[in-house]
């Protein structure tokens, strides 16, 4: 119970320094990764508080692609969904960019691949901003936001959030042209 409750105080923490940092910057979107919904909803509530009349940054959520929890398994409930979907969060559910195909040869040949170095290298700055760069070129990729425009990206480690980054995401076909501006919260490990 009191990892929950962590989670769950980072992820509102974490929430209400992207929001504060997207005012601030006038940055207007910010991606969230939410397997279940429950930090998207989290985000929702902490942009609602600064933003009581509307015109806050536009939320996009990543959620875990479908299967990644079991074969056929969709882990945010269709209720969740059309429920933040009914207040104009858009959803992302697909194949993860450092996943896929690559993950299945891992995990069937076992060793490392390009891309999971990749996912690796990012991980030595936490789980969490790893996740944040991975969501923001997807978001992109789906065209969610706006080429060329800076977002914020919250990730986290496990459940729940714990990172927030600025950054410019670059379309996974020119991924290593993505640039990481400035670490809003780095709570992870």
């Amino acid at each position: 119970m009191a990892v929950y409750e962590a989670r769950q105080e980072s992820t509102i923490r974490t929430a209400q320094l992207a929001v504060e940092e997207a005012t601030r910057s006038s940055i207007r979107h910010i991606v969230i990764a939410s397997n279940t919904g429950a930090s998207a909803a989290v985000l929702l509530d902490a942009v609602r508080e600064r933003y009581p009349k509307g015109g806050g940054p536009a939320i996009v959520c990543v959620t875990h692609q479908v299967g990644f929890a079991g074969d056929g398994v969709d882990e945010m409930p269709l209720e969740t969904r059309k429920a933040l979907a009914g207040e104009g969060v858009s959803i992302i559910t697909s194949t993860h960019l450092f996943g896929g195909v690559e993950r299945s040869m891992m995990s069937t040949w076992k060793g490392q691949y390009p891309l999971g170095m990749v996912a690796n290298a990012l991980k030595i700055f936490g789980q969490g901003a790893k996740v944040a760069v991975e969501i923001a070129v997807m978001a992109l990729d789906s065209g969610l936001v706006p080429f060329g425009s800076d977002v914020i990206s919250i990730g986290g480690t496990g459940r729940g959030s714990d990172t927030a980054l600025v950054l410019r995401p670059a379309h996974s076909i020119r991924f290593f042209e993505t640039r990481v501006k400035k670490v809003v919260t780095m709570q992870g490990d």
